[in-house]
C-alpha cells in the first residue's frame, strides 16, 4: 500500500488529506481521509497521476508607472510545463498602457492555457521641457 499526505488546495479549507492507493492510482484504489468535502478524493487522484498548478508571474512593462505587471494562467498547467511558460512569459515585453485581461501568450508551453494580465498599469505621463 502506497502513502501520501497532502494539502487540498481546491478550497479556502486546505484540508490534510491522507492518501492511500494500491498500484496505479485511480478511482477504484485510492482511498482518501481528512477531506471535507468531496473535491478532496479528485485533487488527490488527479494531484498523483497529473499534477497541475497556475503559474503567476510578472512581465516587464515600457513606458508604464510601474516597470512590471503582474499575469498568471487562465487555467492551471501540467506541472511539468510550468519551467517552459515561465521562460516563455520572461521574454514578453508590453508597451503601457497595459489592462487586465489583457492576453500576453495565447497557448503556455504548447498547453492551450492563455497567459493573461492581472493588474493593469497605465502610461507614464510625459513630463514637458520648461521653454
Amino acid at each position: 500500500m502506497n502513502e501520501r499526505q497532502m494539502t487540498c488546495i481546491l478550497c479556502p479549507n486546505g484540508c490534510e488529506i491522507d492518501v492511500r492507493w494500491t498500484g496505479t492510482p485511480t478511482d477504484e484504489t485510492i482511498r482518501v481521509e481528512g477531506n471535507l468535502c468531496p473535491r478532496g478524493v479528485g485533487f488527490a487522484l488527479e494531484e498523483l497521476t497529473h499534477p497541475k498548478r497556475t503559474l503567476t508571474t510578472s512581465v516587464l512593462v515600457r513606458g508604464g508607472v510601474e516597470p512590471q505587471a503582474s499575469v498568471k494562467t487562465a487555467a492551471p498547467i501540467p506541472r511539468e510545463s510550468i519551467e517552459m511558460a515561465r521562460r516563455e512569459v520572461a521574454r514578453v515585453t508590453l508597451d503601457a498602457p497595459v489592462a487586465i485581461g489583457q492576453i500576453v501568450l495565447v497557448d503556455a508551453a504548447g498547453t492551450g492555457v492563455p497567459v493573461a494580465v492581472t493588474r493593469a498599469v497605465p502610461r507614464r505621463a510625459t513630463e514637458r521641457s520648461a521653454d
